[in-house]
């Protein structure tokens, strides 16, 4: 058994993980890829951990596992595949979307489903969930630096995992009891103070060790869904999807503001004003914007913009997937939350599409990494360059 490291009192988080990395390096236990720090250090007796969870009931019980993609948890998502579980891992830094469905070929050998489980695998049998995909997780697995045996947790410091256990709770994918479980070496399990954890902080149920299995019995409650006050507009640039669950929580009423702007739009611009003015946009026409609608096809242009012809640059994106349901307003309403107001918008709802005219290259391409991953009327749009781009000049 190796020492247990015991941070020194006021420790930071920082502090604490500069330890076990450090510790996990020099004692010879850390694993490939390394150096193990900046990282969900991988372990020696990383694959002895995580076959323990086939011997607890959370794990036969489950149909659907969350398994994160870090190499210490390989052989946990090896033993769901192995099992036959739908298994869902999230994707790298949350770039394109939230998770992934790993789905490997039919009559898969022992050998396939070992390269499925790896990081080659994940990009090679796997398909996108989106939002509107009905994930229904029944275990959560995660890496973590360092774990208390109270079910205290910290992870490599740039916060994804809490992130995608809150948009979770916000898709309605997991529960209050749906159990969490974190796969360690026995040196990374720690005394953490407890003022060092925030309430956007996740908790473990169960700890994996190569030597033991822990039961937490952790009464500190999970984060309860996306905490807005605390997401910068720069994690979500970084983050697409994080747009659509705003935008989809704005749309129900709820407090939304980021921590840029929590001062400002505490007292302004609340869901409501926006919901009023959606509605008055499908009353009447804006005094700024020149429009036409026939029936299911629409044609508008900001008149204050310079004139579309003769430009020779304009580049237009497509959106698809759009539901019979959706309104031409509740569109607009999205482009403008997303920041992807288009010089022209060409509804065409009854084909199930629109065409958006942006003024050049890199502000439609701007425009279609805002939007990506955007869900409506329960719909994962389809938003990409369109393929025959008009003669503008």
């Amino acid at each position: 058994l190796c020492p247990r490291l015991c941070p020194p009192p006021g420790a930071s988080k920082w502090d604490v993980r500069e330890k076990v990395w450090d510790y996990l390096e020099a004692s010879g236990l850390a694993d490939f890829p390394r150096p193990v720090h900046r990282r969900i250090p991988n372990f020696k007796g990383s694959r002895q951990a995580c076959c323990s969870i086939k011997e607890l009931d959370v794990f036969d019980r489950a149909r659907e596992i969350k398994v994160d993609p870090d190499k210490p948890l390989e052989g946990v998502r090896l033993a769901a595949l192995q099992a036959r579980k739908t298994l869902l891992v999230p994707t790298p830094r949350l770039r394109t979307g939230l998770f992934n469905r790993i789905v490997p070929p039919s009559g898969a050998t022992k050998e396939i489903l070992q390269i499925c489980a790896t990081s080659q695998g994940i990009k090679e049998y796997s398909v996108p969930v989106g939002l509107d995909g009905k994930a229904r997780v029944d275990l959560v697995v995660v890496g973590s630096v360092a774990v208390s045996e109270k079910g205290w947790r910290i992870g490599k410091g740039e916060g994804y995992a809490d992130m995608e256990y809150a948009m979770m709770v916000s898709m309605g994918a997991v529960q209050a009891d749906t159990p969490v479980i974190t796969i360690v070496h026995d040196c990374q399990v720690v005394d953490i103070a407890e003022e060092l954890l925030d309430d956007h902080d996740l908790t473990v149920d169960y700890i994996l060790t190569p030597t033991r299995t822990i039961k937490t019995n952790c009464k500190r409650p999970k984060p309860q869904g996306i905490i807005w006050h605390k997401v910068s507009y720069e994690m979500l640039e970084k983050i697409p999807i994080l747009k659509s669950l705003r935008y989809r929580e704005k749309q129900a009423g709820k407090e939304v503001a980021l921590q840029d702007e929590h001062s400002d739009l505490t007292n302004a611009n609340t869901p409501a004003v926006l919901n009023e003015k959606a509605k008055a946009e499908n009353t009447r026409p804006q005094a700024a914007m020149g429009s036409a609608q026939i029936g299911q096809h629409y044609v508008e242009s900001d008149s204050l913009s310079p004139r579309l012809e003769g430009s020779g640059m304009i580049t237009t994106v497509y959106v698809g997937n759009i539901p019979p349901s959706v309104r031409v307003s509740e569109l607009k309403c999205a482009l403008r939350e997303f920041r992807a107001t288009p010089l022209r918008l060409n509804w065409q709802g009854a084909q199930h599409r629109a065409f958006l005219d942006y003024k050049d290259k890199a502000t439609a391409e701007s425009a279609v990494s805002s939007l990506k991953g955007l869900s409506l009327g329960g719909n994962t749009l389809r938003v990409e360059l369109a393929k025959n781009q008009r003669n503008k000049g």
